[in-house]
C-alpha cells in the first residue's frame, strides 16, 4: 500500500471513530481500529508515517505489528463499518479501493493454496484407443465381414490421425454365431498388429443358424472378457439378428428356439452383462442393419441411461421412452459434470446396405467416446476439497491416470434433491411467479463487484488478454430479493429465482450448498466471461452476425454484515435468467453439437472458439459454449500459461487446444475471418495465425453493470440526462420509467427530491437518500477539509520527541 493510500485509509478510520456513534464498540475510547496490512508492508511504510499517529496517549491509536491482521484476513469490523456509512448511502472512491484491495487478497489467497492441475498427457492417455468388433459370423452377414477386414487399416490410421498420431491403437476381434455352430464364438483380443487383425478376419467361415435370433450374450460375454487397458473403450457392433429371449425382440415365440430369457445353453441373461459393459466404461455403437435389432437397442440404450443411451431415428421405439434427449441442468462447467457426457455411451448408427461406411461410422463413435474418456479424466484431475473450498488435485505426479478405478464412473447427474455431498434439497417445481406480490419472499441486501463497464477500444483485447489486472471490476451495493426455495442445483450451488427491487428484469441467484467455498472462485469465473464479452464485441464487428454472439454477465456478492446472522449462505453470485431453449454448442472435452451442424448460429459459435486461439495468438481458446439463443453462459477458457485461470476447473490447459481441433471443421465463417491454424500444427510444430486484424469501430456494452448486452454505437440509445451512458432498448424503457419523489434526508425541513432508482441500481449503487444539493454541499465541505490540511494534521500535538513507542510498534 502506497503512502497516500495509507494516509486515506487512516483517514476513514478516524472518521469512523470521531463520528460520535454510541453504541459502536470499535469507536469508543481506548478501542484499536486495524489497518489491514501485513507485516511486510508495516515495516515498508512505518518511516513514512507521521509521529501522531503512534502516540499512545491519544484514543485512536495504530496497532502493534502483533495486532495487525494476517496478510489472508479480511477488513476488520471497523473496516466495515466504514466501507457501508456514508450521508448518502453512496460508496466513496476510497472505500471502493478497500474493498477491491480486500478482494484482490482473497484471490492471492485462493492462487496460492491451489496447486496447478497437472494436465499434461491427458490428450494422449485419453486418445488412446481400445477398439473391439462384434460381428455376427451368420451367412447373412459375409459382405460386411469383407469390407471390415478390408477398411480395418483405413480405420486404424484415421483414428491415429484424428488424434494427432499421438493415440496407441488396440483391435481385438469376437465373432458369434448361433448355438448349432461350432464354434459358436471366435476371439481375437487386443493387439497393435492391423495384419493381424486382417488375417483374423479373412479367416472367419459363416454358418447358417437354426432360427431368427442369434448368441448376441455369447459374444457380448467374451467381448467383456477381453485385455481392456485404454481409457478409450469402443465395442463396434455389426449384426443384423437380435439375441435370443422374448424381452429383446419382436418375434413371435416358435422363431425363437430359447424364447424363455436365460434358456440358452449358457444361461446368460443380458442384465449383468450391460452392468459390466458400464462398470467397464465401454462404449457401445450398434450398427444397424435391419429392424430386427430395435427392440434389443431399445434395452441397451436405457441400461446406459437418458442422456447416455441415444436410438437412431429409423427405429420404432426412438423418442417413445424419453432416452433420446435429456435437458441438462444450466450450472456451468464450473460447477459440475453430470453423467451425461462423461459416463460411457450407448449409440445406434445406421448401416444398412452400405457397407463402405463402416469406416465413417468407426471413427465417429470412437471420436465421440474419446470425447467422453477425456471428461472422466478431467473429473479426476482434481475435486472440491469441501473443508477449505479448495480444489486439489487428486492425480498424483507423474500423469499416471491409470489409478483411476474401473467402477469409478460418474454416477449421479444432479438433477435430482441431492447435492454433491449428500445434502437433500427441496426445489422449486410450480413455474416461476415474477408478477405476484411477496412470491419472491426474501429480501437481501449484499454487496459485491461486478465487471466494469467501458468503450470497447483498439487495445481494449489486448489489455485483457495480458493479464487479469485489465479486466476491470466495478463495486457494487445492491438490494435483491429472492425465492428462498431452489429450483435447480448442481454438484456445489444451488440456483434461485430472483429480481433487483428497481428492475423488472429477471435474474437468478446461485449460492454454495455449504459454505466454506470462497468468492474467488466465482471471481474467477467472472472475469472469465467478461474476457470472453470482449472477444465477443470484435468477433461481431467482424462478422456482423444478427443477433450477435454475446455473454451474459455475472456478479459476485456477499451479504452486508449489518443483517442478522444465520445458516443461510452468505456468498452469491446474481446472473440474468435465461428463459427459452438451453443448447449446448461445443465442450471443452472435444464434444461438438453435430445435430446443429448446419445451424448458422452453431456455425459461428465454433468459429468463435477457433477465432479466440488464433486473435489470442495460440495462447488462450474459448469453449464450453452454451446458452439460450444468442445469450451464451458458463464458457471455459484454455490457456497456454498455467498460471492464467488457475482456479477453473474446465482449464485443461494447451491439451484443451488439442482437444478442440481433434474435432473442429472449419466452416464458412472461419473462411470468412481468415483463420489459418489448424490441427496438424500441433503434429508438426509449425504455428501460423492471422496476423492483421482490422481496426473495429467503436463498440459498447449497455451501461446497466447488470445487462451489458454488446451494442454497436450506432443502436445504441443515449440519455442526455445521463451523459456518456449507452443503453439497450429494454434498459433505457426502464430508465425512463422509474424517476420517483423521495423526502430528503439531511437535517432541516422536510423537502423531496426526484430519484432514479433503475439508474442509481443500473450503477451498482443504493438510491442516495438526500437531495443533490445537500449531497454537492457535504462533498464540497469534505474538499475542503482536504485542502486545509488532513484530519490527521488538524488533530495531531505538536512534534513529540524522542522514539517511537513500543507500544504502537
Amino acid at each position: 500500500m502506497s503512502r497516500e493510500e495509507l494516509r486515506m485509509h487512516a483517514e476513514n478510520m478516524l472518521r469512523a471513530a470521531t463520528a460520535g456513534r454510541a453504541g459502536h464498540p470499535s469507536t469508543s475510547a481506548g478501542s484499536p481500529l486495524r489497518l489491514d496490512l501485513d507485516r511486510g508492508q508495516l515495516n515498508q511504510t512505518a518511516e513514512d508515517l507521521p509521529r501522531s499517529m503512534v502516540d499512545t496517549s491519544k484514543e485512536v491509536y495504530v496497532p502493534t505489528a502483533a495486532s495487525l491482521p494476517s496478510y489472508h484476513s479480511r477488513a476488520s469490523d471497523a473496516d466495515e463499518r466504514v466501507l457501508m456509512r456514508g450521508s448518502n448511502s453512496a460508496t466513496s472512491n476510497d472505500t471502493a479501493r478497500l474493498r477491491k484491495l480486500n478482494l484482490q487478497r482473497e484471490v492471492d489467497q485462493a492462487n496460492a493454496a491451489t496447486r496447478v492441475r497437472n494436465t499434461s498427457g491427458l490428450f494422449r492417455d485419453a486418445s488412446s484407443t481400445d477398439l473391439l468388433f462384434l460381428i455376427d459370423a451368420t451367412n447373412s452377414m459375409k459382405p460386411y465381414i469383407d469390407s471390415a477386414k478390408q477398411q480395418v487399416r483405413s480405420i486404424v490410421s484415421d483414428i491415429k490421425e484424428a488424434f494427432l498420431n499421438q493415440a496407441e491403437v488396440r483391435v481385438a476381434t469376437v465373432v458369434y454365431r448361433d448355438h448349432n455352430a461350432k464354434p459358436n464364438t471366435e476371439f481375437l483380443d487386443f493387439t497393435t498388429s492391423v495384419d493381424e487383425v486382417w488375417q483374423f478376419l479373412d479367416g472367419i467361415r459363416t454358418a447358417w443358424g437354426k432360427d431368427f435370433p442369434e448368441d448376441v450374450l455369447g459374444g457380448l460375454q467374451q467381448a467383456l472378457n477381453a485385455s481392456w487397458r485404454q481409457h478409450t473403450r469402443c465395442i463396434i457392433h455389426i449384426g443384423d439378428a437380435p439375441p435370443h429371449g422374448s424381452q429383446l425382440h419382436d418375434f413371435a415365440p416358435q422363431l425363437d428356439d430359447y424364447h424363455v430369457m436365460g434358456s440358452e445353453p449358457h444361461h446368460l441373461t443380458h442384465g449383468p452383462l450391460l452392468r459390466r459393459l458400464i462398470q467397464l466404461n465401454i462404449n457401445y455403437a450398434l450398427l444397424r442393419i435391419t429392424s430386427h435389432t430395435n427392440r434389443m437397442a431399445l434395452v441397451w440404450a436405457c441400461a446406459y441411461g437418458a442422456g447416455n443411451g441415444k436410438l437412431h431415428p429409423s427405429n420404432e421405439y426412438f423418442g417413445e421412452t424419453g432416452i433420446s434427449a435429456v435437458n441438462g441442468l444450466r450450472e456451468g462447467s464450473s460447477e459440475r459434470r453430470s453423467a451425461t457426457g462423461v459416463s460411457p455411451q450407448f449409440e445406434e448408427l445406421e448401416l444398412g446396405t452400405t457397407y463402405s461406411s463402416i469406416r465413417h461410422l468407426v471413427l465417429g463413435s470412437v471420436t465421440s467416446s474419446f470425447s467422453r474418456t477425456v471428461g472422466r479424466l478431467s473429473m479426476a484431475l482434481g475435486s472440491p476439497d469441501r473443508s477449505s473450498g479448495m480444489r486439489s488435485p487428486t492425480r498424483q505426479a507423474g500423469n499416471d491416470f491409470n489409478a483411476i478405478q474401473e467402477e469409478g464412473h460418474s454416477s449421479g447427474s444432479g438433477h435430482g434433491s441431492g447435492s454433491e455431498d449428500g445434502t437433500q434439497l427441496s426445489l422449486e417445481t410450480d413455474p416461476p411467479q415474477w408478477a405476484t406480490p411477496g412470491w419472491l419472499d426474501t429480501t437481501l441486501e449484499v454487496q459485491g463487484f461486478c465487471p466494469a463497464t467501458l468503450v470497447h477500444g483498439a487495445s481494449t483485447l489486448n489489455d485483457m488478454l495480458a493479464g487479469d489486472e485489465h479486466i476491470k471490476l466495478s463495486v457494487i451495493d445492491l438490494t435483491v430479493k429472492a425465492r428462498s426455495q431452489a429450483f435447480n442445483h448442481g454438484a456445489l450451488r444451488k440456483a434461485s429465482y430472483a429480481r433487483t427491487t428497481a428492475s423488472t428484469s429477471h435474474f437468478v441467484l446461485k449460492s454454495f450448498i455449504r459454505e466454506g467455498h470462497g468468492r474467488a472462485y466465482v471471481i474467477e469465473d467472472m472475469r472469465m466471461q467478461a474476457l470472453c464479452k470482449a472477444f465477443a464485441l470484435e468477433f461481431n464487428s467482424l462478422v456482423q452476425i444478427d443477433p450477435p454472439l454475446d455473454f451474459i454477465v455475472t456478479s459476485s456478492l456477499e451479504k452486508k454484515r449489518s443483517q442478522p446472522a444465520d445458516r443461510d449462505a452468505k456468498h452469491f453470485s446474481l446472473e440474468p435468467f435465461l428463459d427459452g431453449n438451453y443448447v449446448k454448442y461445443n465442450d471443452n472435452f472435444a464434444g461438438v453439437n453435430a445435430e446443429l451442424a448446419e445451424d448458422p448460429f452453431n456455425q459461428s459459435a465454433q468459429a468463435f472458439s477457433h477465432f479466440t486461439f488464433e486473435r489470442s495468438f495460440g495462447n488462450l481458446l474459448v469453449n464450453d459454449l452454451q446458452g439460450v439463443n444468442h445469450l451464451l453462459t458458463d464458457p471455459s477458457i484454455q490457456t497456454k500459461n498455467p498460471m492464467r485461470f488457475k482456479l477453473s476447473q474446465t482449464n485443461l490447459h494447451e491439451d484443451g487446444f488439442k482437444l478442440f481441433f481433434t474435432t473442429h471443421q472449419c466452416n464458412t465463417v472461419c473462411e470468412r475471418l481468415e483463420l489459418k491454424s489448424r490441427k496438424e500444427m500441433f503434429m508438426t510444430g509449425i504455428f501460423e495465425y492471422r496476423e492483421r486484424w482490422p481496426t473495429m469501430e467503436p463498440t459498447v456494452s449497455c451501461s446497466n453493470l447488470f445487462c451489458r448486452s454488446i451494442l454497436p454505437l450506432t443502436d445504441a440509445v443515449q440519455a442526455s440526462e445521463y451523459p456518456g451512458t449507452s443503453w439497450c432498448r429494454d434498459c433505457y424503457e426502464q430508465l425512463m420509467t422509474s424517476k420517483t419523489s423521495w423526502i430528503c434526508m439531511a437535517p432541516g425541513p422536510n423537502h423531496q427530491f426526484v430519484v432514479n432508482q433503475f439508474y442509481s441500481e443500473s450503477q451498482g449503487k443504493l438510491p442516495p437518500r438526500k437531495c443533490p444539493e445537500h449531497t454537492d454541499r457535504e462533498r464540497t465541505g469534505s474538499s475542503a477539509a482536504a485542502i486545509g490540511g488532513s484530519l490527521w494534521a488538524r488533530m495531531r500535538p505538536p512534534e513529540p520527541t524522542g522514539t517511537i513507542s513500543s507500544r504502537a510498534w
